[in-house]
């Protein structure tokens, strides 16, 4: 505002004039209670107001209100055409500004000297900032489940977690990932995350699978689930891994990279005699050489080492400087595995 004072027995009153407001800003706010970002699928625009205009006798405009933003925890947020990373909101409160509010106008009261006693400049008010974002969320999981459709990583999470996931003998009965908190004792436990089964291709769009495979960005440690025991004699589960892993390869070099275990299931499908000897032809004809385990999802054997195996490793991975496993008190609901 450019003003002056002008009262009856004020002569000379100078000038009074004050600045404007800033413009609103708007955040990004992490918050625990919201799960998904389909209400931004829809309200795509969102706009903070102007800051209040300065006005006379030295009164200065107010600020706008900032815009916040309450997305899940676990969304990254980057710049739509560069593709350049803004935020990374992965814990409950981490807050980020998306775009600046414009700084408000400067009064002629800031222009007075002893030289320029009457000024009529002042300075307008900056713009805000305008961007186009892309919103993508991923899951806070310690572990991720691989496999190809049917492999029985629902049946799995079922049985490990409190998670209940639609479980069917058909394929592609998972067509969004799910969360299972498995707990090995009072204190201790561990995220698990399940994805749709992977088909070859997937890197190159197939199936479902690589719409989720982001979500397994954040685990620290991979299970690669196999059928051990294909009802139809056709399907070689040695075929199967490897295109397991030329997909993930395809898909992102270090996600190929984490740490990875190898989970044979449907041992239960398998006759007593006949177990070692078809384990140890699938872990030849694979070639693996790390870790491995013999389990059945649908009866529950070997589930339990299975579980305070991940825990140790966990552990052991946050002592030498990994992420810890925070897993809120009010939501360690899983089964004793």
């Amino acid at each position: 505002m450019a003003s002056f004072r002008r009262e009856k027995f004020v002569p000379r009153g100078g000038p009074d004039g004050g600045d404007g407001g800033r413009g609103g800003g708007i955040y990004a706010v992490a918050d625990r209670n919201v799960n998904t970002l389909v209400d931004y699928r829809y309200a795509r625009i969102h706009r903070a107001k102007d800051g209040e205009h300065g006005r006379g006798s030295d009164q200065y405009g107010k600020s706008a209100t900032d815009v916040v933003l309450r997305v899940p925890v676990g969304t990254v947020v980057s710049d739509l055409e560069s593709g350049a990373l803004i935020a990374d909101l992965d814990h409950d409160g981490s807050r980020a500004l998306l775009a600046a509010g414009g700084a408000g106008g400067r009064g002629n009261l800031h222009f007075k000297s002893s030289t320029n006693r009457a000024p009529r400049q002042f300075t307008r008010g900056g713009a805000g900032e305008r961007r186009r974002l892309k919103l993508e969320l991923k899951l806070l999981a310690d572990v991720g489940l691989l496999g190809m459709p049917n492999a029985g990583k629902s049946t799995l999470i079922r049985a490990v977690s409190a998670a209940r996931p639609r479980v069917a003998d058909y394929p592609f009965t998972t067509l969004s990932p799910s969360l299972g908190v498995v707990r090995v004792d009072v204190n201790r436990g561990f995220v698990l995350a399940d994805i749709p089964g992977l088909i070859e291709g997937a890197a190159e769009g197939a199936g479902l699978g690589h719409q989720f495979l982001r979500h397994l960005a954040r685990t620290r440690l991979l299970l690669h689930l196999v059928d051990i025991a294909p009802l139809d004699a056709a399907t070689d589960p040695v075929h199967e891994a490897r295109a397991i892993v030329k997909e993930l390869r395809r898909y992102d070099e270090a996600l190929y990279r984490k740490p990875r275990w190898v989970v044979l299931n449907k041992i239960d499908l398998v006759p007593a005699e006949e177990r070692e000897r078809t384990v140890q032809r699938f872990l030849r004809g694979f070639g693996w050489r790390g870790k491995s385990f013999i389990i059945s999802a649908l009866t529950g054997e070997g589930c339990r080492e299975l579980a305070f195996a991940i825990m140790e490793h966990l552990e052991q991975d946050s002592g030498a400087g990994g992420r810890a496993s925070a897993i809120p008190q009010a939501k360690r609901r899983g089964n004793q595995p």
